[in-house]
């Protein structure tokens, strides 16, 4: 990347300073929880207005139980078959309406950060895409592959609905930038995720009175204990493999022997293999209470982000981009997935390349004005990324 272009880029992103901030804060400002579709639509149409202006045709897609999604193409005259690259993101928060009243949007100055509900997951993000694109337009670049943006509105739910079109775009695309926020307050980019599955796990066991007749009874809590701790030695932390029972229901009395119990179970895996692997693991677990037998049911339903050639790839070339910027990049990985989980089974991704601050889903939760800044100006330059790193390695 040439060094007098990502001075440029630089140069016009902090003069840029001023109007970025209040475009945040607007944005963030307009509450977008999952679960009330009906807010979504004021996000979108917020987004539309800037994303026609920079020339881009912008489709609304309602959802049947979601806010539905904007989908938006750069007008080309390469016609529909020219590569194309994806800007992945999300309008929908975890926060209910109402937050901002007692978590308000504010810029604090002193600290030089922006607070407020979904400002670090992932409005920051969102900002980033829009005035890349207004730098690349005001210093007349342009990118060898036709941009496409993808805001979906469920992603906090687990993207059930917005799946299928992340897989389509995805699937035409050479490249995915997934703009989830970065990794920790150092600004780590995600080169790879874990996969997540969930698992409940039931007990069926035999009631009978407590006092009068237990050895009547099949315990399927005492069964239950037993299973939990064979779930447990499953862990494999230093691998990236991890096994949490989360909750854990069972019984109906005190003098009851309980005769169903279940338990809820995050797994968590960092490739394709452990997932294979701990699938079987808890599908063949064994009873050793007599008289009791198990019902398991889920499984891993996201894959992992793993670290692959194409991924690789782009990664390296985003992380020069940084390097023109003076800015050191590092990559890490990340516990949850994302939906540059689902991106990554059919082209290369690249993840964590929003906004650098903290408190995801938390009260605290801020970004840092000059990490907004900075990773505006990398997604300037990552954008402009040579065509032909999408052909290198699989």
């Amino acid at each position: 990347m040439p060094s007098d272009l990502s001075k440029q880029v630089q140069d016009h992103i902090l003069g840029q300073k001023e109007e970025i901030v209040k475009f945040l804060m607007d944005l963030t400002k307009i509450e977008s929880p999952s679960l009330s579709p009906e807010t979504q639509l004021p996000v979108q149409e917020f987004l539309r207005e800037p994303l026609e202006s920079l020339g881009f045709q912008v489709k609304l897609r309602g959802g049947e139980k979601t806010g539905g999604h904007l989908y938006a193409m750069q007008e080309t005259t390469s016609g529909s078959n020219a590569p194309r690259q994806l800007l992945l993101g999300h309008t929908d928060t975890v926060w209910p309406i109402g937050t901002v009243k007692h978590m308000p949007v504010i810029w604090d100055k002193a600290q030089n950060i922006v607070r407020g509900p979904g400002v670090f997951d992932m409005k920051g993000g969102i900002t980033q895409m829009i005035f890349a694109l207004k730098a690349l337009d005001a210093l007349g670049c342009t990118s060898e592959l036709t941009t496409t943006i993808l805001l979906n509105s469920d992603e906090e739910i687990g993207s059930a609905e917005s799946q299928p079109y992340i897989e389509k775009y995805a699937q035409r695309s050479g490249r995915v930038f997934v703009m989830e926020p970065a990794l920790g307050t150092n600004g780590l980019i995600k080169t790879t995720r874990r996969g997540v599955g969930q698992f409940e796990i039931k007990v069926v066991g035999k009631a009978a009175h407590s006092g009068l007749a237990p050895e009547e009874g099949a315990s399927a809590i005492q069964e239950m204990s037993h299973v939990i701790q064979q779930l447990q030695c499953l862990n494999r932390p230093e691998e990236g493999l991890g096994i949490n029972v989360g909750t854990v229901a069972g019984g109906t009395r005190a003098n009851v022997v309980a005769a169903t119990c279940s338990a809820v179970v995050d797994v968590r895996v960092s490739n394709q293999a452990q997932s294979a692997w701990i699938d079987g693991q808890i599908r063949n677990l064994k009873t050793t209470v007599a008289g009791t037998h198990l019902e398991i049911s889920g499984g891993v339903d996201r894959a992992p982000m793993e670290s692959n050639a194409r991924n690789t790839n782009l990664w390296n070339a985003v992380r020069d981009c940084g390097t023109s910027l003076g800015v050191h990049l590092v990559g890490g990985q990340s516990g949850g997935a994302s939906d540059g989980n689902i991106t990554s089974l059919y082209t290369a991704t690249l993840d964590g390349l929003g906004s650098i601050g903290d408190g995801a889903h938390a009260l605290h939760e801020y970004i840092c004005v000059n990490g907004l800044l900075e990773r505006t100006a990398l997604l300037t330059l990552a954008i402009l990324l040579p065509n032909n790193l999408i052909h290198q390695g699989d």
